[in-house]
């Protein structure tokens, strides 16, 4: 990086500064080095589309499974902090005196992240996989990975992130309610929505006396508010904020449940700042569910009308799903959900009345969150399959994430870098433009504190574009 900044200077200091950003941009379109160094010098605003735990780097995960001599699965390249009872299990001391850590290091590296993939098993596999395995290297480590990501943002002059960082622990016994399960299921089968809502407003009133609020109470108090405040996360020059988020492949009631909690530890804590729901969109459950989930959000809605929440929908590509699979998640993402954002939204030209949809996203301002080197590797979507371009003719708001760096071995000067590369009609004001879009459209609860990172911008960009400035 130090050479290729050196070599942004040298480019600079032989134009003599006489041109301004844009036309510089210009001219190195098609310079990777070039468009690398102007990237990372340029202010990028927020990365609103973040899951913490895909975004650590599998290095300082792999030191810490060392140091606390974690097991290994010498199949599958999963740790454990004890001795599971079935598998190929050995801790890391044991392959350290034998001569094998560095052999294993390297297993790990390639299982845990994309480095060095080569296609011997499917990219998504690949990518969703690799979250389970080295999650016991989390647990308890939130506070070394969020220091991480804080560096690594301010190095890349990237001041906000609002990430996903942790499920809402919750122990509550639903046993009692498992029938809801069944007739939550079969309302859906029938898209009786009516029937759907009635049977959630039973579900939430059990839930209520089961006392769910304490559960979202306790993890603003003792857990993120705690751990936010220790951290000094907020400063001059970066903020973070968190959003809650539930897992699709859960029963029904469960990811009710927990969706219920999330939505009131939203509401009640100006540092978690919206709701998501996470977990493979092609998964069997998530697919067979998709529509009931997007009830659950309406329905939560209206018990919470304040809370803000981004939906994971239309990650899918032909071939990954059947092609009529393709055409209603994001529909009902924003039509039924009622969604502030839309995270990926792959599938768009695939979607029932695309032009309508696209129409009502501009009209209500309904961000889409571009992920552009998350697309290339888990759906092989890129360059002109891919759907920005649709997304900007149709002017729907725009914002540039990165999703899961750590995993896909990224950072958000890259995400730039191929934006101005690939789509060269998009001007350096309009890449400017979607800078901004990241803290205007990011769910910030304290109207204040969005006010400061505006201004903040403005201070940034005054200080790039001065270097493009005549003497």
């Amino acid at each position: 990086m130090t050479r290729i900044i050196t070599l942004f200077c040298i480019f600079i200091a032989q134009i003599g500064f006489s041109q301004s950003a844009e036309s510089y941009l210009e001219k190195i379109r098609n310079n990777e080095a070039l468009l690398t160094a102007f990237f990372q010098q340029m202010p990028k605003g927020g990365d609103l589309h973040h899951h913490f735990s895909g975004s650590v780097y599998a290095e300082p995960l792999l030191e810490r499974a060392i140091a606390e001599d974690f097991y290994l699965n010498l199949e599958t390249m999963a740790v454990s902090k004890t001795k599971p009872a079935i598998g190929n299990w050995e801790n890391f001391s044991s392959l350290k005196n034998k001569g094998k850590l560095e052999y294993y290091e390297q297993q790990i590296m390639q299982t845990w992240s994309v480095k060095d993939y080569n296609g011997s098993v499917p990219s998504d596999d690949q990518f969703f996989d690799s979250f389970m395995k080295f999650e016991p290297t989390i647990q308890g480590h939130f506070a070394e990975g969020m220091l991480e990501l804080k560096k690594r943002a301010i190095a890349e002059n990237v001041s906000y992130i609002e990430t996903q960082l942790s499920t809402i622990p919750c122990d509550m016994n639903v046993s009692d309610l498992a029938d809801f399960n069944t007739k939550l299921r079969q309302s859906a089968d029938q898209k009786d929505e009516k029937a759907v809502l009635k049977l959630l407003d039973d579900l939430y009133k059990s839930l209520q006396k089961k006392d769910a609020k304490k559960y979202a109470e306790d993890f603003n108090t003792n857990f993120i508010a705690k751990l936010h405040k220790d951290l000094k996360m907020d400063d001059e020059k970066f903020t973070m904020r968190y959003q809650n988020f539930v897992l699709r492949f859960m029963e029904p009631v469960d990811l009710f449940k927990n969706l219920i909690i999330a939505f009131i530890s939203s509401n009640e804590n100006k540092l978690t700042a919206g709701v998501n729901i996470v977990s493979p969109e092609h998964g069997q459950t998530s697919m067979k569910d998709y529509w009931l989930h997007m009830v659950m959000f309406k329905y939560c809605h209206s018990k919470f009308p304040d809370v803000k929440y981004t939906l994971h929908a239309g990650e899918l590509t032909l071939g990954l799903v059947q092609p009529e699979e393709l055409t209603w998640h994001i529909n009902d993402a924003i039509y039924v959900a009622g969604a502030n954002r839309i995270g990926h939204g792959v599938d768009i030209a695939y979607e029932a009345n695309s032009y309508d949809l696209l129409k009502y996203m501009a009209q209500k301002n309904i961000p889409i969150e571009i992920n552009l080197v998350s697309n290339e590797f888990i759906l092989k979507v890129k360059e002109n399959r891919h759907p920005f371009t649709l997304y900007k003719e149709f002017n729907v708001p725009i914002v540039i994430s990165t999703d899961d760096a750590g995993i896909l071995r990224s950072n958000m000067t890259e995400q730039y870098v191929l934006l101005a590369k690939r789509y060269p009609d998009v001007s350096y004001e309009t890449i400017k433009k979607y800078v901004y879009n990241s803290i205007n459209y990011s769910f910030i609860q304290d109207a204040s504190v969005k006010k400061q990172l505006i201004k903040d911008l403005d201070n940034r960009f005054k200080t790039f574009e001065a270097k493009f400035s005549k003497n």
